[in-house]
């Protein structure tokens, strides 16, 4: 419902403001807000007729959703055939519980005299209102009378309040406190636990020697300096070295060495020391697990004092970083003669007519991962070169054993003259009755000496690859046997080729062309490459620098976590 008015004159705005606040108390809007509707609709007729023309007043009633209260919405806009010009409309509204009211009627006199006396009434509104305020006025006071006698028992309970305060503050200090302490005994947890995982995590006594000051300094120490024992005999030398870590070697306890006592707990004080007497000094040795001392780690704090728990952690830590150096040695001990074996086992190569022979083997310079790789020329009866790489699985010691047990069978095989594919079905059974568990790949390519024939046999190893004189390079990939060793019965094919003086064959092991993120495929056609790369006339003069020149852009990018076989056969003009 919708209701309008017209108004030109200060007489049209007075019966459209009656009629407004009447027809608002029809439609039950409350006094106060009949009150603010009135006023506010007052002020802005008075800037209308200051500004003259015809203005149009507009009240229209809306119904809220659901059936709750609705609104009355007055707006205020210069009317079409006026002469107010173009302003923008002013709105307002009031929240209105019956809406429907608006079309009840709601006279307006039009008299003078009448029309005052209702503009005297609709001040009616304005009365209820004053007196609502005047009771409220009645109630501020006694609340503030209420608050004037409340306020000396607030003024009673504040030392109260004030002592709680303070026992409040103390304790959340405490509880900062043990907050401080659990988080530093989490943190020094964690780097132990960190570092610890650093220091195991290699087997390289020289990188486990790095790391160790990098892992103190600047978060633990001020500086740190590791002192080994002489590796020959393990007796300290005490030149050069603090008095404290003197003592610590020959007791194997921390010592504390300064002006003042430590009190660091498991820790012996000593007087400071001459090397550096404005220093603290804190001398750990570094245990093996037999308690065998290997050293002694000496460091310097931060600023003139440790902390006791800072301390205990780096005593532990110590503890746990002479483990990781008697583990580094051991390893390395081990790998030394497993590496020596090796090469022990290795072929001297013979010297054979028209066909020149270079051959490398790389250790594994990570982990013990050599002793399974190995490779062996040598003649049979009838004058022929036989060329073999193979590659045992398992690492250490007992590849290299089992690496030379098949190299000697393969070699009494060989006396009955067999050719390459029915010496490697031989030698799968050999292995088979010899070590069921263990399994091998090998290639074994013979060079004839009258026909320039090259009869060739592989088991589950990667192809060779020919170099022909002209540079073209060819992988050799006919259907090859299994793995060695396997539990099934084969009979592995000879493969033939024929060639022509300058051909060169490179044999190979897995671990010079195979990585791990891009396969062995790649690696092939790397070696190809590097082999395509040399003339002719390289090749004939100095093959062992071929053979160098071969390895050094196929492991340029290799960590070398396994060991490397390469054998190259030249056949000579």
């Amino acid at each position: 419902m919708t209701r309008a008015w017209r108004i030109a004159t200060v007489t049209d705005a007075a019966r459209a403001r009656i009629a407004v606040a009447r027809l608002a108390a029809a439609c039950g809007v409350p006094t106060v807000e009949r009150t603010r509707l009135a006023v506010a609709l007052s002020g802005q007729l008075r800037q209308c007729l200051t500004k003259g023309g015809t203005w149009l007043l507009t009240l229209e009633g809306t119904r809220g959703a659901d059936g709750g209260p609705g609104e009355l919405h007055v707006v205020v806009v210069p009317a079409p055939d006026g002469a107010a010009g173009e302003r923008t409309p002013w709105t307002t509204g009031v929240p209105c519980p019956e809406p429907g009211r608006l079309s009840d009627p709601c006279p307006v006199p039009e008299e003078a005299d009448a029309l005052s006396e209702g503009l005297l009434g609709a001040d009616e509104d304005t009365s209820v209102v004053l007196e609502e305020l005047a009771e409220q006025e009645g109630l501020v006071a006694f609340h503030r009378e209420e608050l004037h006698q409340t306020n000396q028992g607030v003024l009673a309970l504040h030392a109260e309040l004030d002592a709680a305060g303070r026992a409040q503050r103390e304790a959340f200090a405490a509880e900062r406190r043990a907050r401080t302490e659990a988080e530093n005994a989490r943190r020094r947890l964690t780097f132990l636990a960190d570092a610890s995982a650093v220091l195991t995590a290699s087997l390289n006594h020289d990188e486990i020697l790095r790391r160790l000051p990098e892992l103190l300094v600047p978060r633990y120490a001020d500086g740190v300096d590791v002192w080994l024992f002489d590796d020959e005999d393990g007796r300290p030398l005490p030149a050069d070295h603090p008095a404290a870590a003197v003592q610590a070697a020959r007791t194997g306890r921390p010592q504390y060495a300064a002006d003042h006592p430590g009190h660091l707990p498991g820790v012996e004080d000593r007087p400071p020391s001459a090397l550096a007497p404005d220093r603290p000094l804190l001398c750990v040795p570094l245990l093996t697990p037999r308690r065998a001392p290997l050293g002694v780690l000496t460091l310097s704090p931060q600023g003139e004092r440790w902390d006791p728990d800072d301390a205990v952690m780096l005593i532990e830590l110590a503890r746990r970083a002479g483990i990781a150096l008697d583990n580094a040695r051991r390893f390395e001990h081990n790998r030394d003669i497993a590496e020596t074996l090796q090469r022990a086992l290795l072929t001297e190569l013979p010297s054979a007519p028209g066909v020149g022979l270079a051959a490398r083997y790389l250790p594994a310079t990570h982990g013990l991962n050599i002793g399974g790789d190995w490779y062996d020329a040598f003649r049979q009866r009838d004058g022929s070169l036989v060329t073999v790489i193979g590659d045992v699985t398992g690492h250490g010691l007992h590849a290299a054993v089992m690496m030379s047990q098949l190299r000697t069978a393969l070699r009494a095989y060989a006396v009955d003259g067999d050719s390459p594919g029915r010496l490697l079905t031989r030698l799968h059974g050999y292995l088979r009755q010899l070590q069921p568990d263990l399994f091998a790949t090998a290639v074994i390519a013979r060079f004839h000496p009258d026909d320039h024939t090259l009869t060739w046999a592989a088991a589950g190893h990667p192809p060779p690859v020919l170099r022909m004189p002209d540079g073209e390079v060819r992988t050799l990939d006919a259907k090859p046997g299994a793995m060695l060793g396997i539990p099934l019965s084969q009979d592995i094919p000879d493969h033939t080729e024929r060639l022509a003086p300058g051909s060169t064959l490179a044999l190979y092991t897995d671990g010079l062309v195979e990585r791990r993120s891009r396969g062995i495929d790649p690696g092939i056609e790397r070696l190809g490459a590097a082999l395509a790369s040399f003339d002719r006339e390289e090749l004939d003069s100095d093959l062992e620098d071929a053979a160098d020149r071969v390895l050094q852009p196929l492991l340029s990018d290799s960590e070398r976590d396994d060991d490397v076989c390469l054998l190259l056969c030249h056949l000579r003009g």
